[in-house]
């Protein structure tokens, strides 16, 4: 197989690196796996990406073999591309000789520009969402996905989501056996379905206390999820009275400190659903639940998904 990664000046080194890892480990840990992954520019040599570290590039129209893969990196200098109207003909001409054309990051807006994204479902990088809907109405933009299939053409949102793209494309092309192994591998989080949210309770506190008030207090309950965490526990570990405190943290986090609680301890007991066999009631009494049921509810009203179906659709073990 070749996957064939277009490059240009300026380009997000993640977006290149990260599915070159995946598909290097694939095809280093299964026998049978033959990968090819070429970086092409326009003229060929050293293209510097945008962290300042030159990748090694051949001429796009020396390619002879047709690649299985076409994959279309994005740059936080995106912008200065979208008018190279050579570089938009080199990307259209590879998605009409490719199965399967990928874009990770800001790479979407070259696909749309090659008009390759006519009325499909796509991803990108958030700060980019909205004005990818706004200049092509025809899309529909998914702002919660991680990566989207929509046919031959595969969108992945900001950055590090290109792992996630290329480990799907691992378990479409080879299974997903293959792409947990890579996953372990590499120590990233296995693959998930292209329309599920990017939870993280940490980082959603994070980007809401943007005066970091609560930063240690949040990051205490991570690690005390067991423990008693009732408002005049968290109140005596920051110095106030519980009713003085409640109104703080709700004013700089946006919830209550109840409400908070159950998140984090719900991400918890996520984790442990997505990594472990472990049995249910063990996991709720580990991430401070009172009973699997109550564990259940809370997780329900968090994700809007049973933990048991949960564990099904998105678990490691067993595969």
């Amino acid at each position: 197989m070749i996957v064939r990664c277009i490059v240009f000046d300026q380009v997000n080194l993640l977006d290149v690196a990260g599915p070159a890892q995946v598909f290097t480990a694939a095809a280093q840990l299964a026998s049978g796996v033959e990968v090819v992954f070429e970086t092409r520019s326009l003229l060929g040599g050293i293209v510097m990406s945008d962290a300042g570290v030159g990748i090694a590039t051949q001429p796009i129209h020396e390619a002879c073999a047709m690649a299985s893969i076409a994959l279309v990196p994005g740059s936080s200098a995106i912008a200065q591309h979208l008018g190279d109207t050579a570089l938009i003909a080199a990307i259209r001409q590879q998605a009409e000789e490719s199965a399967i054309t990928a874009s990770v990051c800001t790479g979407s807006l070259l696909l749309a520009r090659a008009g390759l994204l006519v009325s499909r479902r796509v991803a990108t990088h958030w700060r980019f969402t909205s004005m990818l809907q706004q200049q092509y109405a025809d899309l529909c933009v998914d702002e919660d996905a991680i990566f989207v299939e929509d046919g031959s053409i595969w969108t992945s949102a900001g950055v590090s989501s290109g792992i996630d793209m290329a480990l799907a494309l691992v378990a479409r092309f080879w299974g997903r056996p293959l792409a947990l192994e890579v996953a372990r591998e590499l120590v990233v989080p296995m693959v998930r379905t292209g329309g599920q949210k990017q939870y993280s309770a940490l980082l959603d506190l994070q980007v809401a206390d943007r005066a970091g008030s609560f930063e240690d207090l949040n990051a205490w309950i991570y690690e005390n999820a067991a423990n008693d965490c009732r408002v005049e526990i968290l109140a005596a570990r920051c110095g106030m009275s519980p009713r003085s405190f409640a109104r703080h943290y709700r004013a700089a986090v946006g919830e209550t400190p109840a409400k908070i609680v159950e998140r984090i301890r719900v991400e918890r007991a996520r984790q442990l659903l997505e990594t472990t066999s472990t049995d249910l009631k063990v996991i709720a009494s580990s991430c401070g639940f009172s009973s699997a049921n109550q564990m259940r509810l809370s997780f329900e009203r968090v994700h809007g998904i049973t933990p048991t179906a949960h564990r099904s659709a998105f678990g490691l073990v067993g595969e």
